[in-house]
C-alpha cells in the first residue's frame, strides 16, 4: 500500500511540476473567446465543406489568409484602390523582388532585359506580350542608369497602355421594348453564379436598375440555390425550374417575365460543362435563339467569367467560347488567390476585348469595374 502511495505522491508532483513550467506565477491566463468556440463547433459541423448556404452568409466577411503576410497587405482604408492593391499584393511582391534582382547593378542592361522579360513571363503576362514590352523598353531606355522604382513606372506606363483598349463600361441602358439581357458564361468553379449576384447587387442599388436574375445552369442545384439566395439578398425576382429542365425554355420565360415587370437587366445563368463543347455550344445556342425570338439584338452582353489563378489557361477558356458563344466582355475573379495577376494584361493583349469587371476578395465590394492605370499600378507594386 506503501508503495502505491509513493507513486500518487510522486505522479502528483510531476504533474505540480509540469503545471509551472507551463503556466508560470504570474502569467496571465489564456482563454480561448467564446466566438472562437461557437466557430470551432461549427466547422467540425461541416468538416468536409460548407454549404451554399454558409458560403453567402459569409460573404461580407474576409476570410483571415491562411499564411503571414507582409506589413503591405493591411488594407489603409475601405476604398476600391486599397482593395485592389491588398488583392493584388501576391503579383506586385514578385514584380518587387524580381525587379530588385534585375537591377542589382543599377543599370538597363542586357542581363537586367533578359531578367525582367523571364519575371513578366512568370507573371503570367505570357511569352508574347513579355516579348513586346521588353522589345519597348530595350528601344527607349536600354543601357541607361535606373532604379528600382523609375523600371516599375515604366512598365506600368506600358502595360497601361495595353489595358485601356479593354477599360469599358458595362451598359446597363434598356433597350425599347424590353430588358437589358447579360448572357453569364464560364465554366463550373470560376465564381460564374457569384459574379451574378455581386454585379446584380450592385446594378439594383448602385444605379438603381431593377434586376431579374434566371437560373439557367439547369445541371447545378447549388446554382440554383446560390442565385436564389442572392435574389432574396437583393430583393429581386428570379426565374427557376427543376433539376434537368430546358436551360433555354428557362430563358424564354424569364425574358416574358421581365418584360411584364417591367425588369431593366435580365441576367442569365448558364451550364459550365467544357467536357463536351458541341453539346455547350447547341445549348448556348439554343438559348440565343429563342431570346431573339423577343428581341433580335439579344443577348446584348455576352458575358465569359474567368479564374485567375488558372493563369494562362484563362486564355484557352476565351477561344473556347468566342467560339461557342461570341463572347462580348470579360469578368476577371480570383485576383487576390494567386501571383497571376499578369493574365489580365495577357487576356486585353491577345483578345482586346472589355474586361467589365475584376475580383480581388469574397465581398460584394471586392468586384469593381475595370480601371487600367490603377490596375497597372497595382500590379507591378506602386
Amino acid at each position: 500500500m506503501a508503495f502505491w502511495k509513493r507513486k500518487d505522491k510522486a505522479a502528483t508532483d510531476e504533474a505540480k511540476r509540469d503545471d509551472r513550467l507551463l503556466h508560470p506565477k504570474g502569467a496571465p491566463e489564456i482563454e480561448l473567446p467564446t466566438e472562437y468556440e461557437a466557430e470551432m463547433s461549427k466547422d467540425t459541423l461541416h468538416a468536409l465543406e460548407p454549404t451554399e448556404h454558409e458560403i453567402l452568409e459569409d460573404i461580407g466577411i474576409t476570410p483571415l489568409p491562411a499564411s503571414e503576410k507582409h506589413d503591405k497587405d493591411k488594407l489603409k482604408g475601405g476604398g476600391w484602390l486599397s482593395r485592389l492593391t491588398h488583392g493584388l499584393s501576391k503579383s506586385s511582391y514578385r514584380f518587387d523582388d524580381g525587379i530588385t534582382q534585375a537591377l542589382s547593378s543599377g543599370k538597363l542592361d542586357d542581363a537586367a532585359l533578359e531578367h525582367l522579360e523571364e519575371l513578366l513571363i512568370t507573371a503570367d503576362l505570357g511569352p508574347k506580350t513579355a516579348q513586346k514590352l521588353i522589345a519597348k523598353l530595350r528601344a527607349e531606355r536600354a543601357g541607361m542608369d535606373m532604379s528600382q522604382h523609375d523600371v516599375k513606372k515604366i512598365l506600368a506606363e506600358y502595360v497601361a497602355e495595353i489595358l485601356k483598349q479593354s477599360e469599358q463600361p458595362l451598359e446597363t441602358k434598356k433597350p425599347e421594348g424590353g430588358p437589358r439581357v447579360y448572357l453569364v458564361c464560364g465554366v463550373n468553379g470560376v465564381g460564374k453564379t457569384t459574379s451574378i449576384g455581386k454585379i446584380a447587387y450592385q446594378i439594383h442599388y448602385n444605379r438603381k436598375k431593377k434586376v431579374m436574375l434566371a437560373a439557367g445552369d439547369t445541371f447545378r442545384a447549388a446554382a440554383i440555390e446560390q442565385l436564389q439566395i442572392w435574389s432574396e439578398r437583393i430583393g429581386t425576382s428570379i426565374i427557376k425550374k427543376d433539376i434537368g429542365s430546358d436551360s433555354a425554355a428557362l430563358a424564354y420565360e424569364a425574358y416574358v417575365k421581365a418584360k411584364e415587370e417591367q425588369a431593366d437587366i435580365l441576367m442569365v445563368d448558364t451550364a459550365g460543362r467544357l467536357h463536351n463543347k458541341a453539346n455547350l455550344m447547341e445549348e448556348l445556342s439554343k438559348i440565343v435563339r429563342v431570346l431573339q425570338k423577343h428581341d433580335a439584338t439579344a443577348p446584348h452582353e455576352v458575358l465569359l467569367v474567368l479564374d485567375a489563378t488558372t493563369g494562362q489557361n484563362a486564355l484557352a477558356q476565351v477561344e473556347t467560347f468566342l467560339d461557342v458563344a461570341k463572347v462580348t466582355g470579360l469578368i476577371v475573379t480570383k485576383l487576390d488567390g494567386s501571383a497571376k495577376g499578369g493574365v489580365v494584361v495577357a487576356l486585353a493583349d491577345k483578345f482586346g476585348l472589355p474586361i467589365y469587371a475584376i475580383g480581388v476578395g469574397e465581398t460584394i465590394e471586392d468586384l469593381q469595374p475595370f480601371k487600367a492605370e490603377a490596375y497597372a499600378y497595382s500590379l507591378v507594386g506602386l
